[in-house]
C-alpha cells in the first residue's frame, strides 16, 4: 500500500489480497506515548527536581528497552513499575533539590498532565469524519490514554482504548497486536497502526497490519526495519491522505 492509491483497498506485498478481492481499511489503531501524546514537557519535570532536562529522553528510551527486555525473556511488568523503577536508577547520585522518591512522584504525575500534540486533534477529527473506526494501543496504561484524551476533549471518537496490560505482551511482540485485533473483531489486513516509533511500525507490520509512520521530525526510516505502508508529517496530513481511501460503513463497538 502506498499513499498514492485512491478508493481502492489497501493489499500490498506483506498484507496479501483477501479471495474476494481488496480488503478495505475499517480500523486505524493509535499508538499514544509521542505519537499522541506531545512528552516534552516531561523535561521540565526533570528541572524541577533538579536533573538535567536531556535525562528524560535517555530515561524514557530506557525504559523501553528494559520493557522490551522483559517481554523477549518470555515475562511481562507494567508500563507504570518499569518507568518508575527506571527513574530510580536514572536520578541515583544526581544533586536533586527534593528527596529521590518525591522526585520520582514528581516527575511520574507528569503523564497526567500531557497535551497531545498539534497536529492531533484536527487529524483525528478529519479521520473520525472520514468513517474509520479509531482505537489506541499502548505499551502504558489505557486509564493514561483516557485522561490524554479527555483533556483534548477527543475521547468520544475513539471506540477503544487498549494497553498490552491486558495482552500479556509488550509491543512490539506479534501478540500485543493480536489482542488489540481480536478485541475489536477485526482481520490483520484490514487495520492499520498509526505510531512515531519504527520499531512499533516494524511490529505491526510483522504481525500483518498495515502501518502509518507519523513523521514529525522529519528524519531518515530506519532501513533495518519494515517499511511503513504510509508517510505522514503529522496526523494531519495522514487524514488528507487517507482521504483518498473508500472507508466501509460498520457499526462501532462498544469497546
Amino acid at each position: 500500500m502506498t499513499d498514492e492509491n485512491s478508493g481502492q483497498g489497501i493489499p500490498s506485498w506483506d498484507h496479501p489480497v483477501s479471495p474476494d478481492g481488496p480488503r478495505a481499511l475499517t480500523l486505524l489503531l493509535f499508538d499514544v506515548n509521542e505519537t499522541l501524546s506531545d512528552m516534552s514537557p516531561m523535561s521540565r519535570r526533570f528541572e524541577d527536581v533538579g536533573a538535567p532536562a536531556h535525562l528524560a529522553a535517555t530515561w524514557f528510551a530506557g525504559l523501553l528497552r528494559d520493557g522490551f527486555a522483559l517481554t523477549a525473556a518470555g515475562a511481562s511488568e507494567s508500563f507504570a513499575r518499569i518507568a518508575t523503577e527506571a527513574l530510580r536508577v536514572s536520578i541515583h547520585g544526581l544533586p536533586l533539590n527534593r528527596g529521590a522518591e518525591d522526585a520520582v512522584q514528581h516527575i511520574m504525575d507528569g503523564f497526567a498532565a500531557l497535551p497531545v500534540h498539534s497536529d492531533v486533534p484536527a487529524g483525528i477529527r478529519a479521520l473520525s469524519g472520514l468513517g474509520v473506526r479509531l482505537g489506541t494501543l499502548s505499551n502504558g496504561s489505557a486509564s493514561i490514554a483516557q485522561a490524554l484524551l479527555d483533556r483534548a476533549a477527543l475521547r468520544d471518537h475513539f471506540e477503544a482504548l487498549l494497553s498490552v496490560e491486558d495482552a500479556g505482551v509488550w509491543k512490539p511482540s506479534a501478540g500485543a497486536y493480536a489482542y488489540a485485533l481480536e478485541r475489536c473483531d477485526v482481520d490483520p489486513m484490514d487495520a492499520m497502526l498509526v505510531a512515531v516509533h519504527p520499531w512499533d511500525i516494524d511490529g505491526a507490520a510483522r504481525a500483518g497490519l498495515g502501518t502509518a509512520w507519523i513523521n514529525r521530525s522529519r528524519g531518515p526510516y530506519p532501513q533495518y526495519f519494515r517499511a511503513p505502508d504510509v508517510r505522514a508529517r503529522s496526523v494531519t496530513d495522514l487524514a488528507e491522505q487517507l482521504s483518498h481511501f473508500d472507508f466501509p460503513t460498520r457499526p462501532r463497538s462498544s469497546g
